[in-house]
């Protein structure tokens, strides 16, 4: 069933009345069919006897809590969408319920309304992209079986239905660019859990990314390993997902042993995260093996020289140079030109000589740092502009993802968020 052609239906899930009223009153406006639980079992009880797109559900809730009730859902209805609601101090419950139930998008407490209409629509276009998809694949392959049927003399037949198909491949091309387009905007939503927790860590994760991608390309390296290095370098510190604050804002060379030890098991933690994501598992490789050394004295395998991929290569010299800059490595913020002149130092035995010498070309071409070139204020966006960049808080949180065509709804809604700010919101357009 497509979601289009009538207005969706929602299911809010909370224990506490009050929740429940302030949800329905910010969708009221909006058309969709709000329905309301104050329970896991009485939200079931509704599944099984209505159809609803979306459901919302508080984490902590008497009997059973969030993750558990999602993950029914997602064992039973499959195709309706998962938010979950939660707080700051249920960091290990949203990452089960994140797992076991599958969901889209977690929602910290108190929420923003922009932010939760504007995911609660997301996810409804995304859940609507995918019917279509399945409509559109099952028309394919049903118009396949009758070109198989058709007479070798119709010509005019088979012409027609080759055009037909050419355009029906078409729009399959487009919705899977879509749908790539979606998968690189998750994975940079997963990154930013961790930059949620503030501190020297908030922005390190894209610097890092945006670093590596251009160390990859100065390399020659293909398109796709260049794509798989963004990738493993957004997600290389998620498994410090589970560490306390005082470990995560601490930096490295102050660790006690006990901390150090801790503190090594994340580049492993961050593997298991990734590796039942299909799509994810070259990245997941990446991801252990960051911190390995090219003299072999690196963790958790002690790999050197070429057996070290790649990939993690390069993302082991991004992410020093960021943390020496940003005191995430040492208690000392190192200017940009002493960080460099200690990666020139570990030329050959702490990094690969062909990371190190990629590194100074750009450096020596200005290329090593993002410039904000083409900022433009949020009073000055017209429809169709494009985001060069990702679009972030100053607390690391994702707004808006780099390739962002701005529609006149997303300019509106920027310009009230300036308007009650008191500040001027500056983007990063493409030319």
């Amino acid at each position: 069933m497509n979601a289009t052609h009538t207005p969706a239906t929602l299911l809010l899930v909370d224990d506490e009345p009050s929740i429940l009223s302030a949800l329905r009153r910010l969708l009221r406006p909006t058309g969709y069919t709000v329905l309301t639980a104050t329970s896991g079992a009485e939200g079931l009880a509704l599944l099984a006897t209505q159809e609803v797109a979306l459901v919302v559900s508080d984490m902590r809730m008497p009997g059973m809590d969030g993750a558990q009730f999602l993950e029914q859902v997602r064992a039973q209805w499959p195709d309706t969408v998962r938010l979950l609601l939660t707080g700051y101090a249920d960091m290990s419950s949203t990452i089960d319920a994140i797992n076991r139930g599958e969901i889209y998008r977690y929602i910290v407490k108190p929420w923003d309304d922009h932010e939760l209409l504007l995911v609660i629509r997301q996810a409804l276009e995304q859940r609507a992209l995918r019917f279509e998809n399945q409509r559109l694949l099952a028309l394919t392959q049903t118009q396949n079986a009758e070109l198989q049927t058709l007479n070798a003399g119709l010509a005019q037949t088979v012409a027609a239905r080759t055009s037909e198909l050419a355009q029906l491949n078409e729009f399959l091309n487009l919705a899977n660019t879509q749908l790539r387009q979606q998968f690189l905007t998750t994975v940079k939503v997963f990154s930013s859990l961790l930059e949620l927790r503030g501190g020297g860590v908030a922005g390190h994760a894209r610097r890092v990314a945006d670093l590596a991608r251009k160390l990859a390309q100065q390399m020659n390296l293909s398109e796709a390993e260049q794509h798989h290095i963004f990738l493993a370098a957004l997600l290389h510190d998620i498994g410090k997902i589970g560490f306390p604050d005082q470990l995560l804002n601490k930096p490295v060379s102050l660790l006690s042993t006990r901390e150090l030890t801790e503190y090594r098991r994340h580049a492993k933690v961050g593997e298991n995260a990734l590796l039942p994501l299909h799509e994810l598992k070259g990245v997941a490789h990446m991801v252990r093996s960051h911190h390995e050394r090219h003299d072999g004295r690196g963790f958790p395998d002690g790999l050197s020289g070429e057996d070290i991929p790649v990939g993690s290569r390069v993302i082991a010299l991004a992410n020093d140079f960021d943390g020496l800059v940003s005191g995430t490595h040492s208690e000392t913020h190192f200017p940009p030109e002493q960080a460099r002149t200690q990666i020139r130092q570990a030329r050959g035995h702490h990094y690969h000589p062909d990371v190190v010498d990629a590194f100074l070309i750009l450096w020596d071409r200005g290329e090593w740092l993002a410039h904000d070139t083409h900022l433009t204020p949020a009073s000055k966006l017209s429809p169709g502009m494009v985001l060069a960049r990702d679009f972030v808080t100053e607390q690391g949180t994702l707004l808006l993802a780099a390739e962002q065509r701005l529609s006149a709804p997303i300019i509106a809604r920027l310009q009230v968020m300036t308007r009650r700010d008191g500040s001027e919101l500056a983007l990063p357009i493409k030319p």
